[in-house]
């Protein structure tokens, strides 16, 4: 079932500093229905979360990238968003490696992800009460 036959339009961040997997991630939830921006910078995707009007209903972010990890860049976002609900991916650390940091995600999803579950996660995550 997709995003699109549930009515949904949400925008979703997607920060990866790997191209191709940024593209993947905004190819499936762009045919999902969904709204995406797709960022190789997380600094510049957390510029956007500060700046620009139209706030991301979810961020999709690695866990290793250059100048900030996924959870740095999740805890700047919420400084401004404070109810952005966030998807970290990693294919370096666990989700019990994870868990040991204070900033956490909603959800953790190890890489590779199978597509499906990927998109059926994010509609999950946006259906959950906040």
């Amino acid at each position: 079932m997709s995003a699109t036959a549930e009515g949904s339009n949400e925008l979703i961040f997607i920060v990866d500093d790997e191209a191709l997997l940024g593209q993947l991630a905004e190819t499936v939830l762009s045919e999902a229905g969904f709204r995406t921006r797709t960022f190789l910078d997380p600094e510049e995707a957390l510029r956007a979360i500060r700046d620009d009007n139209e706030r991301p209903d979810v961020l999709v972010t690695d866990f290793v990238m250059g100048s900030m990890t996924g959870l740095e860049l999740i805890e700047g976002c919420k400084a401004y968003h404070p109810k952005l609900r966030t998807i970290l991916l990693s294919g370096t650390v666990n989700e019990s490696q994870v868990a040991t940091y204070n900033t956490q995600p909603d959800i953790f999803i190890p890489k590779p992800y199978r597509v499906g579950a990927f998109v059926k996660t994010v509609i999950d995550l946006i259906r959950a009460p906040a």
